[in-house]
């Protein structure tokens, strides 16, 4: 079940396309869809995650964390929503855009894609793009 929570004021206008999309996705992955929690907030929410959980002192525009049990994927995704329209704006996308990139981001950490290292970071932006183009396909 993937949940869409709120420590901002953003919401989702689609809550349920965005959730039937991303469930396509685990399945095209040959994974099991468990309980995937995302967790929409601000830059500062997000800071004293990165710096309490992770130890760094940075702004970051998604944080996952993987409690995945075999092919099941189960995690919490925080998204901070300032970073994600900062991003749009600096790579010259649209908001949606660039966060449909990041939602499904988390997914594919899930699927074990790593995005450490310029090779890795190819084949994550590949299935990024591979996954972003299976929205409007299914819509």
């Amino acid at each position: 079940m993937i949940d869409f929570n709120y420590e901002s004021d953003f919401t989702l206008d689609n809550e349920e396309a965005i959730a039937a999309w991303l469930s396509a996705v685990i399945v095209s992955e040959n994974k099991k869809e468990g309980e995937i929690n995302y967790i929409f907030c601000d830059d500062e929410y997000l800071h004293k995650i990165n710096l309490e959980y992770l130890n760094h002192d940075t702004l970051t525009d998604i944080i996952s964390f993987d409690y995945s049990v075999g092919n099941e994927l189960n995690g919490d995704v925080f998204i901070s929503v300032e970073r994600v329209l900062d991003n749009a704006n600096d790579f010259n996308t649209s908001f949606d855009a660039e966060l449909k990139r990041v939602l499904v981001h988390g997914i594919l950490h899930y699927c074990g894609y790593k995005d450490k290292g310029k090779k890795h970071e190819q084949i994550m932006r590949f299935k990024e793009d591979e996954k972003i183009a299976m929205f409007h396909v299914e819509q």
